[in-house]
């Protein structure tokens, strides 16, 4: 498993491999968990591996097409479940290759198709997992190697003597706002409607009420209660329980839109609330919130109030500054919601000089793969400056040359924190702005994604210590290079 700081070469460094493998008379196959992804490496190695015949499949060629494609090219690129398919299904093997690769192999566990892909991986072959943040679970980073047959790992972080020449520098500004009173107001009212139901579930017998009030915490006590209820308990206690946790998973997320992403988009989940809490397909939990006093009060708020979240000026400050900053300046905005990308899209369209786009998944009427990629194209030769982007243009996309990369808010996750960074830096200096509302959920989140990343750190210095403990080297192998 390669380990590198995005920006910094693990495709390239599956080029060498590749080149190596190939010069043998073996093939290559590379496995990316995306067409946008595919499409990038299938342009890389063509334009380095000029005589190699290069290959792209997926999932809506036909079998017998696929299968021509892996008889008849040297070099493979494809997304991995129709590979998996037609594996299972004896339509090819792979006996003629020499190296599978993984990107962002960090994928690798359950039921992922890398894992169905890897069984059939021949004795002869190499494997070889490429990705930025494996993340800090050790148990899951085990279970990648295991699963892909991943005998060694090559960790360079931006500080290693080896690597900090060739790094350009990534300078984090960590910048605060304060809440406005509406928001603040807004708030206090759901706690209290989340301490309510939180201290009805505990009456049920369903929680501690010293236990944390927390998204994973609600969807664990849905899970005991559905199989309760999945094994015939039909009883007061499943049903009022089913109810309370409901209610509380939605004053949850209300919660965190008011905290970290403003009134539009809390304004939008909550008018979802009113239409169902009134309509008679509404759940229990929708008609129920909706009469509660504490809820009309909010309501009452968010249908009048004109505040916005003051994260919104200070990212079109900040864009407005990185635009009138250089030539040819670009910049990358991250939010974790739809709607607040739609909102930001709006509001930056209207900064002197801005060429904003949208970068969104395919979910509920989002950009197809195909689009995704000629979007990339067009920020990458100019026609775009500015993209707001959700969190389908975190992983392994080559934006190159961005300016500057704003996190609208922090996200709890080590791996997703890294794919996001990495978007800015890779071939000049750049600068990332993580944005954080004073008192609210985006001081635990910074923490725990920060805690997370350290801890990823350490314990892959652990594992990769034991690997080369458990895997006797051959005289001189010191490093990747090595075949």
């Amino acid at each position: 498993m390669v380990i590198l700081p995005t920006g910094l070469g693990k495709t390239a460094v599956a080029l060498l491999v590749s080149a190596h493998v190939l010069q043998r008379g073996l093939k290559v196959l590379l496995l990316a968990p995306t067409k946008p992804l595919v499409e990038q490496h299938r342009q890389y190695f063509s334009e380095n591996l000029s005589t190699t015949k290069v290959g792209v499949m997926n999932g809506l060629m036909e079998p017998n097409k696929r299968a021509d494609t892996m008889r008849e090219c040297s070099l493979v690129v494809t997304t991995p479940q129709a590979v998996a398919n037609d594996l299972d299904n004896g339509v090819y093997n792979l006996k003629d290759y020499g190296l599978i690769i993984y990107d962002e192999a960090h994928r690798g566990t359950g039921n992922y198709a890398y894992v169905d892909v890897a069984r059939y991986r021949p004795s002869h072959a190499l494997a070889m997992g490429m990705t930025a943040s494996p993340g800090s679970d050790l148990r899951k980073i085990e279970e990648v190697c295991r699963n892909l047959a991943l005998t060694r790992i090559d960790v360079r972080n931006d500080d290693d003597p080896d690597v900090a020449p060739y790094v350009h520098d990534t300078y984090i500004n960590r910048i605060e706002v304060n809440m406005p009173k509406d928001l603040t107001d807004i708030t206090a009212l759901l706690r209290e409607l989340l301490d309510h139901y939180f201290m009805e579930l505990a009456a049920l017998g369903l929680t501690q009420p010293n236990w944390p009030v927390s998204t994973r915490h609600m969807l664990v006590i849905g899970q005991n209660l559905q199989a309760r209820l999945g094994r015939g308990e039909k009883t007061m206690t499943v049903f009022r329980g089913l109810t309370d946790q409901s209610i509380c998973i939605k004053l949850l997320h209300a919660r965190d839109l008011a905290e970290t992403q403003g009134m539009s988009p809390l304004r939008a989940f909550l008018t979802k609330i009113n239409e169902a809490g009134v309509s008679k397909d509404g759940s229990k939990a929708d008609r129920e919130l909706v009469a509660q006093e504490r809820y009309k009060e909010v309501w009452d708020i968010v249908a009048t109030s004109k505040v916005e979240h003051p994260k919104i000026s200070k990212v079109m400050s900040l864009v407005s500054q990185v635009l009138s900053s250089g030539a040819s300046p670009r910049v990358i905005v991250f939010t974790q919601y739809r709607e607040s990308c739609d909102m930001l899209a709006e509001k930056l369209a209207s900064v002197t000089g801005a060429r904003v786009c949208k970068l969104i998944g395919q979910a509920n009427g989002g950009l197809k793969q195909r689009e995704q990629v000629g979007l990339i194209d067009d920020f990458r030769q100019g026609k775009y400056n500015v993209v707001v982007s959700t969190s389908v243009g975190e992983e392994g996309l080559d934006i190159s040359s961005t300016n500057a990369v704003i996190f609208y808010e922090p996200v709890p996750s080590e791996i997703r924190t890294i794919q996001r960074r990495g978007r800015t830096g890779r071939k000049n200096d750049g600068e990332v702005y993580v944005l954080i509302a004073k008192g609210t959920m985006d001081e635990v989140t910074e923490s725990a994604s920060q805690r997370k990343e350290d801890m990823m750190r350490e314990r892959l210095a652990v594992l990769s210590s034991d690997l080369k403990r458990q895997r006797p080297q051959k005289p001189g192998q010191t490093g990747i290079g090595d075949f």
